[in-house]
């Protein structure tokens, strides 16, 4: 009897500490498998935010080349009047620089040119005076023509 006492016994005991000991191993495990877990967990829905802010970034890059798109009558069109501006500025630079050159030209010639007065004989330094004698005593000794008959005249 004392055996099977015992054996009723250590049978109370293990049912009665049964509980406790698979309470115990599943607090171990716990305690053991979830910071691991967490971990995951946290860099999972780290991933996940940083996955739909690239998301967001694609649907706005996809966006704007297909506003790019749309815009693309407008850039041929910029890009024509550009060509046009700059075939037209270099009219410009082309005309410039031929005026300039035919103003240097003119210039060069005049510095060559000199005017002596001393070397010009006295008959003609008389003829130029008497030419001009008579076209001031011309201009002075006409009368002032009439107005034409078809200007009316004001009363006063």
């Amino acid at each position: 009897m004392i055996s099977a006492t015992e054996r009723i016994s250590e049978n109370m005991h293990i049912i009665a500490n049964e509980p406790s000991l698979a309470f115990y191993r599943l607090q171990e495990h716990v305690r053991k498998a979830l910071p691991p877990m967490v971990e995951k967990r946290v860099e999972i829905n780290k991933l996940n935010q940083e996955l739909q802010g690239h998301c967001y970034d694609l649907e706005y890059a996809i966006g704007a080349v297909n506003n790019m798109q749309a815009a693309s009558s407008h850039l041929e069109h910029i890009q024509k009047l550009i060509k046009d501006s700059i075939f037209m500025k270099q009219q410009i630079a082309f005309i410039t620089k031929n005026k300039k050159e035919s103003v240097s030209v003119y210039k060069r010639l005049s510095a060559h040119i000199t005017l002596d007065l001393s070397d010009i004989p006295e008959a003609l330094r008389e003829t130029a005076s008497r030419v001009e004698s008579i076209l001031n005593t011309t201009s002075t000794a006409q009368p002032v023509p009439a107005p034409p008959p078809d200007v009316k005249k004001e009363k006063h």
